[in-house]
């Protein structure tokens, strides 16, 4: 039986462009965040949980033991062989640049690492660290991952972004003049935005030519600065049926080119209070292939 695919997704890009699947290493170099350390701000982005969303690395070990560990796991679970390195908590480009080299270097002198991204904000990529990154690029896979999450003034203010929408537009001109790879992520259900406000964010990322979209539906952990406005009962999150209804349309608007890196939250469910249906990640993804098989939609 053949299997139609209805959205370009990272298992497909690495298999089309690697012959094979590719497993992922999250690494935790122990970098912190302007928006944390009190550059910005002490309070962190509304929605970040303590360990600043790297709730499965291990910050124990360094890196060398995280390869090893995460390697060891990716293969029992995925059975792969070649494998993308993933800085994936706090801000991983928030460092002197002697810093990066040597980390990201570390990485990438592994024969069986195939590439490395990087989670990061955009007011944390000057020019010496793109122009770094670019040359980085010709060699090996680098991603830039940035926290988008919406492109409403009201929405970005409100989560404690902490830079401005027309701030992350100039720097992503930038990294498509350079020609770095980015992917932007995008969360449904932000407080006070309507469906409108969501899918308008998606059509800003098929309007930038982004390499990739990673899209997360609000969820609340109780280690995020969020918990306290859900506990005053502020806070109203979609329901399974809206979240997934909401992707079906947004893959509707993405140019079929465009990677889907991931398309459900995944937090923690040892500190996850709700939604209570975000902890079944597989319902909610094979809720979103059957709303897409009965569209047909397919790339």
């Amino acid at each position: 039986m053949i299997k139609i695919e209805r959205y370009l997704s990272l298992n497909r890009y690495f298999k089309d462009k690697y012959g094979e699947k590719i497993g992922k290493l999250s690494l935790d170099a122990h970098f912190s965040c302007p928006n944390r350390d009190g550059t910005l701000s002490h309070k962190g982005c509304i929605f970040c949980s303590e360990k600043g969303a790297g709730d499965f690395t291990d910050g124990d070990k360094n890196l060398k033991e995280q390869i090893k560990t995460q390697k060891e796991i990716a293969k029992r679970k995925w059975d792969v062989n070649k494998f993308m390195g993933y800085f994936q908590n706090f801000t991983n480009t928030y460092g002197d640049i002697n810093y990066l080299k040597r980390i990201y270097e570390l990485v990438l002198d592994d024969p069986d690492i195939i590439g490395i991204s990087i989670a990061t904000r955009a007011d944390c990529l000057d020019d010496e660290i793109l122009d770094y990154l670019e040359d980085l690029s010709k060699i090996k896979e680098v991603w830039l991952e940035i926290g988008m999450q919406s492109i409403n003034e009201n929405t970005i203010d409100y989560i404690n972004r902490g830079y401005s929408h027309k701030f992350l537009d100039n720097i992503l001109d930038d990294l498509n003049k350079r020609g770095i790879k980015y992917i932007l992520h995008v969360i449904f259900g932000l407080p006070g935005e309507s469906h409108k406000d969501m899918l308008d964010s998606i059509k800003y990322v098929r309007e930038k030519d982004a390499f990739g979209i990673k899209i997360h539906n609000l969820y609340i952990q109780n280690d995020s600065p969020i918990y306290n406005e859900y506990l005053k009962g502020n806070i109203d999150l979609l329901s399974k049926d809206e979240y997934t209804d909401l992707v079906v349309e947004a893959i509707k608007i993405l140019d079929g080119k465009v990677v889907i890196h991931r398309i459900t939250g995944d937090g923690e469910k040892s500190k996850l209070v709700a939604p209570l249906w975000a902890a079944d990640k597989l319902s909610v993804i094979g809720e979103i292939n059957h709303k897409l098989k009965l569209e047909n939609i397919k790339i």
